[in-house]
């Protein structure tokens, strides 16, 4: 599939020319500050206070947040950049989900499905069927449709335009870990994110009414053609308790996502005691209910010991909403796929320019961060994978 994000952000500005090469190269050791906190560039596990956060857990980067004030409880590699698959869906809600009116139809195309990769994760969207916006976004939040995504990246102005959109809003949150290459999540070489930059993603999103809604639906009923119609239900397992999973009390959602080449990825929210805390859950080693099963210890931890644990960073406010613009994390070389190191470290990867796009994405980029990214080089030689069937590891 076509690689939307071939503009950098450094040509967009105009500022390949006045940068030294040796910037466009590794950072050096007074590379500023992680974003969310020095300790959120860290490789060991980040905690403080209370007792310590679950041992065992396989996941290659986690986070647990408090919802309301922002504050990182505890993290692992938090600012380590790793595929998204479908939690990415957030930040393509976050960006589009407010454009269009519940209730408004749409009549679907052939020309507006026929770019969903293949082996994508499917609602069943077929052309010639008009839906409401709501079953769009149903399809979106429960089934994971790519299709449905897709849809509405075409309502949009088309899927580079989305993509473009989605680069611009992650740069106003300071979700500078993130690369969108398309707005499905679907494995691209170089489509990246952190589990800060999700958990950023889904404390953004929960604050929208429509947001909430649709993570926390079980089941709906979903256009089949005619007057007839089929059932969906929620793909996140600790919701809806499939697959042998328990569900967990007090869950809110967020987004669950599977590819291949990701393994399963989660981000979710659960509220108990008046408290709501946010935790992310990326890459762990075996099985399609280990990122729930590791996600619901982190989430029983940070209910239990929320108020004795000494914050270990924050999730910094939007550009202009009370977050001052900050520089990206500091990165050292990629680190393998292993447990909590002993000793502490930097994680990341290569250095890269920022993506540009569309005049106005440009545009709102320059007046936000100015800041250069890094990318992992090696990301271009990895290879794309597919969704998970339906019953399969963390479908979508």
């Amino acid at each position: 599939m076509r690689d939307y994000s071939a503009v950098s952000r450094r040509a967009a500005l105009g500022l390949a020319a006045a940068l030294p090469l040796a910037a466009a190269t590794a950072p050096t050791a007074s590379a500023a500050t992680p974003i969310g906190g020095e300790r959120l560039g860290l490789a060991g596990v980040q905690a403080s206070g209370g007792a310590p956060p679950p041992a065992h857990l396989t996941a290659r980067a986690w986070l647990v947040a408090d919802h309301t004030t922002g504050q990182v409880l505890a993290a692992y590699r938090a600012h380590r950049r790793l595929a998204p698959a479908s939690t990415l869906k957030m930040l393509f809600a976050d960006t589009v989900l407010g454009k269009f009116e519940r209730t408004a139809t749409h009549r679907v195309t052939d020309a507006e499905i026929a770019d969903v990769p293949a082996g994508s994760s499917l609602v069943g969207i077929k052309p010639g069927i008009t839906y409401t916006v709501e079953q769009l976004w149903q399809g979106v939040f429960l089934r994971s449709g790519n299709d449905a995504v897709h849809v509405l990246s075409h309502m949009n102005g088309g899927v580079p335009a989305t993509v473009a959109e989605m680069q611009a809003k992650a740069e106003h949150l300071q979700a500078l870990d993130t690369h969108v290459v398309s707005p499905d999540g679907f494995d691209h070489p170089g489509q990246l994110s952190s589990a800060y930059d999700l958990t950023l993603f889904a404390r953004h999103g929960l604050a929208g009414a429509d947001f909430r809604g649709y993570c926390v639906t079980r089941t709906a009923d979903f256009p089949a053609g005619g007057k007839k119609t089929f059932q969906i239900q929620n793909t996140d397992r600790l919701l809806t308790g499939a697959w042998g999973m328990k569900t967990y009390d007090g869950l809110i959602g967020v987004k669950n996502g599977y590819t291949s080449h990701a393994g399963n990825t989660f981000t979710g929210a659960a509220t108990r005691g008046g408290r709501t805390l946010l935790v992310t859950v990326m890459h762990p080693k075996s099985g399609g209910n280990a990122v729930y099963e590791e996600a619901a210890r982190l989430l029983d931890w940070g209910f239990r010991n929320a108020a004795d644990a000494e914050p270990v960073g924050t999730l910094v406010e939007p550009v202009g909403e009370g977050g001052a613009s900050a520089a990206p994390s500091p990165r050292a070389t990629a680190s393998p796929a292993a447990g909590p190191p002993r000793a502490a470290g930097r994680s990341g990867g290569a250095p890269w320019g920022l993506v540009g796009g569309a005049g106005g994405a440009v545009a709102l980029l320059a007046g936000g961060v100015l800041a250069l990214r890094g990318r992992r080089r090696s990301a271009a030689a990895e290879p794309a994978g597919t969704e998970a069937p339906p019953g399969g590891s963390g479908r979508g």
